[in-house]
C-alpha cells in the first residue's frame, strides 16, 4: 500500500471557498474525495503526492476546519503509525488551541490504536496545518491512498 501525506491553508470569500482553496492547497482539491476510517496495510510507503487524475475519486482520511471568525487559530492534524502487520491513522482539529497540544494528542491516539492491536511501530508521522484567520479561513491535513488508477500520465 502506497499514501501520500498532505496539509494545506487558505482562506477565501464564504467557508466553501476557503475549503476549497485549503484542499488546492494540499493538491488535493480537483479530486473526489472519499472519506476512509483509519486503517494501512502493511510495510505502508509514504509517497510525494504525485499528479492526479482530475475528477478522479480518491479515498482519504481527512481532517478540516474552517472559521468565519478573525484571529482564531485553526489547526487539522494527521498522524501516520506504520507496522509490519498494519497501520493506523487518527485525525484531529482545534480552534484556539495550541498546535503542539494537537500534534501531542494525534501521536497519543495513534500510538494507543497500534498498543491496542498489539503492533510494534516502525514509524510515526504527523502532518499538520495551522492559520490564523484574517477573514474566512480553512486548513486540511489529509492521509491519500494511491493508486494507479487515480495517477495521471
Amino acid at each position: 500500500m502506497k499514501i501520500a501525506i498532505v496539509s494545506g491553508k487558505d482562506e477565501g470569500p464564504t467557508r466553501l471557498n476557503a475549503f476549497d482553496n485549503a484542499l488546492t492547497a494540499a493538491g488535493i482539491g480537483d479530486v473526489n474525495l472519499i472519506k476512509v476510517s483509519s486503517m494501512l496495510g502493511k510495510n505502508t510507503q509514504v509517497k510525494d503526492l504525485p499528479k492526479l487524475k482530475p475528477g478522479a475519486m480518491v479515498n482519504c482520511v481527512l481532517s478540516s476546519v474552517t472559521s468565519s471568525k478573525p484571529g482564531d487559530t485553526i489547526t487539522a492534524v494527521v498522524a501516520v503509525a506504520i507496522g509490519e502487520k498494519l497501520g493506523c491513522v487518527v485525525e484531529t482539529t482545534g480552534t484556539n488551541k495550541d498546535p503542539q497540544d494537537l500534534i501531542g494528542e494525534a501521536n497519543f491516539m495513534v500510538n494507543y490504536m497500534m498498543e491496542k492491536r498489539e503492533v510494534e511501530i516502525k514509524d510515526i508521522i504527523i502532518e499538520s496545518a495551522s492559520t490564523t484567520v484574517e477573514n474566512i479561513a480553512s486548513v486540511v491535513a489529509s492521509v491519500v491512498y494511491l493508486n494507479d488508477e487515480i495517477i495521471e500520465g
